[in-house]
């Protein structure tokens, strides 16, 4: 087990749009679909503030180094 620093990355492979979702979840150790859906249901309930975190997110976190 790596107990080094993990990073968070927008992912390559679980992406859908930006990669943003999946890569939350690839760090948080989740399933994407769950992370993807308390996006969805946070931007209907929570009048948009969840899109424009989505959108800093993406503008912030950087994509993940190919290996």
């Amino acid at each position: 087990m790596n107990t080094g620093s993990r990073k968070l990355y927008r992912s390559r492979q679980n992406r859908v749009i930006f990669g943003v979702c999946g890569g939350l979840a690839e760090f948080f150790g989740v399933d994407p679909s769950i992370v993807r859906l308390i996006f969805v249901l946070g931007v209907l309930f929570g009048f948009g503030s969840f899109a424009f975190l989505y959108l800093i997110l993406f503008f912030v976190v950087p994509e993940e180094p190919i290996a």
